[in-house]
């Protein structure tokens, strides 16, 4: 087994908060977790997707009640919301008793009902953990081109092959969009949205033109953005936002848009291994979204990713200004011999930031001229989470 390193950062939010939530896309590992974190203490498992579970809480007040020495674990919580308002109740009482910790581990796909219900009655009870697919720490330096190529939810990953591993993520592909997109949020027909996710892909790491998206899908602009706002509250597509700040240039205003998974985004455009992907014009799009997600999964909490462009040509692919007040510039390449275009230059002239990085695919970290370090992902991420 592969350990995940949020599972310490679940049993410290528990130790501090009545409630934590746990959210994540599906099969990205969020119950084996829960699992894990249960054979440590007393708890009581519930799966919402089972209608015995579901009917254990027909009176979830007196179900709960029984069980409030427990860690109760609620598996797919976004099938039966009104449960937050019990959740709610039976928090304020177990406070007023001297419960204030360690009560509830709340599992789901997230979606903007689920948000949305928590938000409005748990507010100051509870604390959210995003569970990512895995990352370069969890695996291992070594095993980062398979981790690129496979994407990091386990069973893509931990595949006996690429074939296997291919075949898999196909499935969970037809599974999402068949079944659990149009559960977790409002109906749109599946076509559309495998279309529109597939554009996505082959625009990856590019600016957002939603009317040029519309175009292609025979729909307005106001639509693309609700499809991609979907795809994003269910934690599948990314959207980085610019930097903008009082340089006296012209930024571009509009976000770039990663799926968030490289290995989903290789199914999406048929490349099913290393070979296929390197000869696609993706590669570059997909190698620097699989950086900035590791790097955006294992920075402390608090860190704001931006990236930065000027109408002129400066420009940064990602910017990370983490809680130390430090700004980090990082510049990511898929080559083994990077080397920095003026652009960067210019953007560090108008940033200032604290440190410079290119990460890029090779073995070795060395220093470039201005202070600009080339560098490993394997060993920025260790830099990063090591401010934690």
């Amino acid at each position: 087994m592969i350990y995940r390193k949020k599972l310490d950062l679940v049993r410290a939010r528990l130790a501090q908060f009545p409630a934590v939530v746990l959210l994540g896309p599906r099969q990205v590992g969020k119950t084996t977790l829960a699992h894990e974190l249960a054979t440590t203490q007393t708890s009581v498992y519930l799966d919402l997707e089972l209608s015995s579970d579901r009917d254990k809480l027909d009176d979830p007040t007196l179900f709960l009640t029984r069980h409030e020495d427990k860690l109760v674990i609620i598996d797919e919580i976004h099938r039966l919301p009104e449960l937050f308002q019990s959740l709610r109740s039976l928090i304020d009482d177990g406070r007023r008793r001297g419960l204030n910790t360690n009560r509830f581990l709340l599992l789901g796909s997230a979606s903007i009902e689920l948000l949305k219900q928590s938000g409005e009655s748990l507010a100051g009870r509870v604390a959210y953990i995003e569970l990512e697919p895995f990352n370069i720490q969890e695996v291992s330096e070594s095993q980062s081109e398979r981790l690129w190529t496979r994407g990091g939810f386990p069973d893509s990953f931990l595949a006996s092959n690429d074939n296997e591993s291919a075949i898999w993520r196909d499935s969970f592909l037809r599974t999402y969009l068949e079944r659990d997109i149009p559960q977790l949020g409002p109906r749109i027909p599946g076509e559309t949205l495998r279309r529109f996710w597939t554009m996505l892909a082959h625009l990856q790491g590019s600016t957002l033109n939603a009317a040029s998206l519309a175009r292609g899908l025979g729909v307005d602009a106001t639509t693309v953005v609700r499809y991609l706002d979907l795809l994003v509250d269910l934690l599948l597509v990314r959207r980085l936002i610019p930097l903008h700040e009082n340089v006296g240039k012209r930024l571009v205003k509009s976000p770039k848009v990663y799926i968030r998974d490289s290995g989903i985004t290789h199914s999406m455009l048929g490349l099913r291994d290393l070979d296929t992907i390197l000869g696609h014009p993706v590669v570059g799009g997909s190698w620097e979204g699989f950086v900035i997600e590791n790097l955006i999964g294992l920075a402390p909490d608090n860190t704001t990713p931006y990236f930065y462009r000027t109408a002129f040509g400066a420009e940064v692919d990602l910017i990370l200004d983490v809680p130390n007040g430090e700004r980090w510039a990082i510049e990511i390449k898929r080559s083994t011999s990077p080397k920095l275009e003026r652009g960067f230059y210019e953007a560090r002239v108008d940033l200032e930031p604290t440190r410079s990085f290119i990460v890029y695919p090779g073995n070795e970290t060395y220093l470039k001229s201005d202070e600009t370090c080339v560098i490993t992902l394997a060993e920025l991420t260790t830099q990063i989470s090591n401010l934690q």
